[in-house]
This record gives C-alpha cells, structure tokens and sequence, in this order.
C-alpha cells in the first residue's frame, strides 16, 4: 500500500468517526427517552446545549495546548481565575457577567506573570505554571473563606465556581457561550496559518518576520475565554479536563492538523452532551464531573483503539512483526541450509533448524507452513515451489541492498534510510534499481 493511500484510508477513518459520533449524538434523545423515560425539560436542554457548545470550543483550542505540550496550561489558568471571581464579588457584588470578567483578568494576568517569570529568570515552564497553580488557587480559597464569614447571603454558591454548577446554567448563558465561541472560532479560522506555524515551529516563524509573541498571547487569550465561559459548567478544578481530553483522544485518531481539530471538537461536543442528559437521570449525578467523565472514556477508548496509535492495534502489530520476523529468518536458515546439500528444496533435518532458532524455529515454521512455503516430509523441511522463489527474491533484495550499501555514491542513488526488510525495489526508482541489477550482474561483490 503506498503512502498516499495509507493517508486517504487514515482520511476516510477520521470522516467515519466524526458522522458516528454525530449520529450517535441524535439518536441520544429518543434512546434516553425510550429506554430510561428521560424528559428533556428546559433545565436539560439548556444543561445539554451548553455542554455540546462548550465542549466543542474546548476541544478544537484544546488541541493547541495538547501539541504544544502546554497541558499545564489550562489546569493554571483555570484554578488561576478563582481569586479574579472572589475579587470581583467583593468590588461588584454577584452579578455573574461581572464575575466571569474578573476571572478572565485574573487568569489572562497569571498568564503574564507565567510569561514574565520564564524571561527574567532561570526557571521553567513547567514550574512556572505550578507556582501559579498553586498560589494563584490558594489566594482564591482564602479569598472565598473571607467572603463566607462575611454576615451577606449573597455570597452563597460562590464555591460552587470550583466545582461547577451545571443547573444554574439559563438560556441567556448559552447564548453567551455560543456567540462568544462563534467568534473564537472565526479567529481560529482566520488565523488558521498563524496558530499553526507557532504550533509547529515558533523560531522559524520568528525567522519569517512573524510576531511570534503577539500570536502566542492571542492563542492564549483564546483559551483563557474559553475556561472563563467554561467556569459555571465544569469549575476551575475539572474545566481543563473539558480543555485537554478531547484533543488527547483525536489525537490518536490522525496526524493532520485540521482533522484533528474538527475531531476534538466532535468529542468534546459529544462529551458534554451525553454528559449532561447522564446526569439528568438522576439528580444526585453532578453534571461537571460526568461531562469530565465522558471524555476521559473518549480518550480511553481512544488509547487502546485507535489504529495508528492504539495500544490493542500496537499490540496486534507487534505480534504479527515477531511472526514475519521468525518466518523470514527461518525461511533464509532452510534455504541456506538446502542451498548447501545439494538443491533449494533439498531437505532440511527438523533438529538443525531448531537448534539454529530455537523457540523462533517453532513460530517461524508454523508460519511458513501455514502459508504453503514448507512441509515436513521424511527428511526433515523442505521448501515448496512458492517458498523457493519467495527465498530467491529474498536473497536477491538483500544483495541488492548491499550493493545500494556499498556502490550508492558512485551510482548517484538518491540517499534513503536503509531499511533490509523492506523491497528495495518498490523505494528506488525504476532507473536506480536498474543500475543496482547492472552492478549485481556484473559481478559486484556485495
């Protein structure tokens, strides 16, 4: 299979994924209605539709931070916003718009003090974002501690900014987060070249004229207003989970950019949704941490699943390798073995070739038998007429190869990684292999 179909199958795969999780997502309200006798009332519409709207702007940033390997990132920005949403109880009182500014500054100025930290002194990024963390969320737990010993009831709930609080989500929030994310999204789109090339490669970006820095805070911000709309739903505490497993999980579905995106934010509209209506079930189910839980199954499945990345796939592979690695050797052994007596199918006595391999020998010929190349006669194994020619060519590619090895300057090949168990032919050119066969016949030592 060539590189090129290998792609458009990885392609194909991804698109599969994004219609079935999106069928999935329909058929949610009448199997939930059909089989538990769910009734989708305007709290769980409004629960769900947040969650579906929240979870798709934190999945395709997510994605971001994932291959920045910023995970951290999210973790203290969120926990950094709740001293912003206690001082902006104390400065303005409840007003929920008032407070999710003042967690928006706090976090976006825990993002300055993380940038200025890391260029005035020695210390890294990954302490940096810790002394955040730790001392930014401290000062809001003692901030919140304040305000509840103060005699004014309107200072009730406002822990629950830590946790989340799903069923106080109304109509209006959800407008909110769907404008807002309309937006980020168009600047995602926008910007598209940008974020990547930062992403990828900042210092070549940086080499090209661009301002790096100015990119980077803006993809930053992006993600700040993501967690402060995530706030009320998922809390400081679970919000960069909505942040991070969605683009964990897509990405071991696909290595391109753009699908990897579009799937995040599939998986993190999906979690959201079938978060909140698991936990409409019951009320005694928190919405937040059932959304968080939804994704971290995603991300799950995703890990062992997922064909190019997954642990059950990777597992499988290497299983087959070890069987066409024992094959290959076993079958090299008998005709070097056979070439020796007498002919290519002369036979092979059953303790040689077991005492040259010993366990491998066991896997090897059960492979080689299988497939028709071997059988056990009398005399021991003996090569069939497919495994004859499968061990000439066999032998023909590695002499091939050690020529490419020895005369590949001299004949102007084009450079590659050598690589013996793979067909020579089918890398090289047709006028490269020409010169290589040219060179073998001329009697090369190779």
């Amino acid at each position: 299979m060539t590189a090129r179909a290998a792609i458009s199958r990885d392609e194909r795969r991804v698109w599969l994924i994004i219609a079935a999780m999106a069928l999935a997502s329909l058929l949610l309200v009448p199997f939930s209605q059909a089989l538990f006798g769910l009734r989708f009332t305007y709290t769980v519409r409004v629960v769900a539709l947040g969650g579906a709207f929240l979870g798709l702007l934190s999945g395709a940033l997510g994605c971001f931070a994932v291959l920045r390997r910023e995970s951290l990132l999210g973790d203290a920005l969120s926990h950094a916003a709740l001293p912003g949403v206690a001082i902006a109880f104390l400065l303005a009182g409840r007003e929920l718009s008032l407070l999710l500014i003042g967690a928006g500054i706090a976090s976006w100025l825990s993002l300055r003090f993380v940038a200025a930290l890391l260029a005035t002194t020695r210390i890294k990024q990954d302490a940096a974002l810790g002394i955040v963390l730790a001392s930014w969320f401290a000062a809001g737990i003692a901030l919140l501690a304040y305000i509840q010993s103060i005699p004014d009831a309107s200072q009730a709930g406002l822990d629950h900014f830590i946790f989340g609080q799903a069923a106080a989500i109304i109509e209006s929030d959800v407008r909110l987060i769907s404008v807002v994310g309309l937006v980020i999204l168009c600047l995602l789109a926008l910007l598209w070249k940008e974020f990547k090339l930062v992403t990828f490669d900042a210092e070549f970006a940086g080499a090209n004229g661009m301002r790096t820095g100015l990119v980077d805070t803006l993809l930053s911000t992006l993600i700040v207003v993501t967690i402060v709309l995530g706030l009320q739903l998922a809390g400081v505490i679970l919000m960069v989970g909505m942040l991070i497993a969605p683009g964990v999980a897509a990405r071991q579905w696909t290595q391109k950019l753009d699908q990897m995106v579009i799937l995040a934010a599939v998986f993190g509209a999906f979690a959201g949704g079938v978060g909140a209506v698991i936990s409409a079930l019951d009320s005694d189910i928190p919405t937040g941490p059932t959304i968080i839980v939804v994704a971290s199954a995603l991300v799950l499945l995703s890990l062992a699943f997922a064909p190019s990345r997954g642990l059950l796939w990777r597992r499988l592979r290497q299983r087959s390798n070890r069987r066409a690695f024992a094959a290959r050797n076993t079958l090299r052994d008998l005709y070097r073995y056979a070439l020796a007596h007498g002919a290519a199918n002369s036979p092979v006595p059953d303790r040689f070739i077991r005492g040259v391999r010993d366990r491998g020998a066991e896997l090897g010929l059960r492979e080689l038998r299988g497939a028709g190349h071997v059988g056990l006669g009398e005399g021991g194994w003996q090569l069939s007429e497919s495994g004859v020619k499968l061990a000439r060519r066999d032998l023909h590619n590695q002499q091939l190869w050690e020529i490419y090895r020895l005369y590949a300057h001299e004949l102007d090949l084009p450079v590659m990684e050598e690589d013996r168990e793979r067909e020579i032919t089918s890398l090289l050119p047709a006028d490269a292999v020409a010169k290589l066969e040219t060179k073998l016949a001329e009697g090369a030592d190779p």
